[in-house]
């Protein structure tokens, strides 16, 4: 079953077009009601350390399921979906510097790599939609502006760094309703960490995101941030670790689990 544009609607259906290297874009609207996952790969000496750091940082790190040493296999999220291949793009960081954006990750895998899936935004769209409350980046076929912010996330062992945000322009009078919406998502950011004011958590520009595209803000609309799970890509720049595996922003996993698994009413 395919969907507006020909694309695939199922995960499962979605994720094998990847793995073939027939898709390869940013997954916002995809899949709609399914929830997406943000990837961290590490070593397994630096795994606990980034557990901890989860766990000190849920806004930013909610941790959704954690893949054992070796395993390429999200047996919670996704069973039969490949960790190595069924993301569009991926980044590959050594000693903090980005030396790779590939497709796949096969060269790169190792025994010893324990990977961290961390919910994401792009779950709760769906809901906000719904709620009559727009989402820009998907009217405009965009990848979702992110933003390095000035907000210090809890250090954990050899991690510490900034925390990224999502921005999402919502018209003044359905801020609330966004509120609302998404605070019923705590596993994919819950809701918002600031609204407004952009310059007061650090970002000067909402015209230059650091990562992502930028989208029209339009008159009578309110800058609204989200934490976000590229977070720890901007930890990694900070703490340098030998080798860390993620997501390229805004092409995330899509899996098979429902949103409304997720929402707390």
């Amino acid at each position: 079953m395919t969907g507006p544009g020909g694309l695939p609607v199922t995960p499962r259906a979605l994720r094998q077009e990847i793995r073939k290297r027939k898709l390869a874009r940013p997954t916002c609207g995809l899949a709609p009601g399914y929830v997406q996952a943000n990837l961290v790969v590490l070593p397994q000496e630096r795994a606990f350390d980034f557990l901890l750091f989860c766990q000190r940082n849920p806004k930013p790190c909610p941790l959704l399921e954690v893949v054992e040493g070796g395993s390429t296999e999200p047996r919670e999220l996704a069973p039969g979906a490949d960790l190595r291949t069924d993301i569009p793009r991926y980044r590959v960081y050594r000693d903090g510097a980005l030396a790779d954006e590939p497709e796949d990750v096969v060269r790169y895998w190792r025994d010893d790599l324990v990977s961290f899936l961390i919910g994401c935004s792009f779950t709760f769209e769906r809901a906000l939609l719904e709620a009559g409350v727009p989402v820009r980046h998907v009217e405009q076929g965009r990848n979702v502006p992110m933003f390095v912010t000035s907000i210090p996330t809890k250090a954990a062992g050899a991690f510490a760094g900034p925390m990224v945000v999502t921005m999402r322009p919502i018209p003044r009078e359905k801020v609330v309703t966004a509120v609302q919406v998404t605070s019923r998502f705590p596993a994919v950011h819950g809701a918002p960490v600031h609204i407004g004011e952009p310059e007061a958590i650090g970002i000067a520009d909402l015209a230059r995101p650091d990562m992502g595209d930028p989208v029209t803000i339009n008159e009578g609309e309110v800058p609204v941030f989200w934490a976000c799970g590229v977070t720890p890509q901007a930890v990694a720049i900070r703490t340098r670790p030998p080798l860390m595996i993620t997501h390229s922003p805004g092409h995330m996993l899509v899996t098979d689990r429902r949103d409304a698994e997720y929402a707390v009413f």
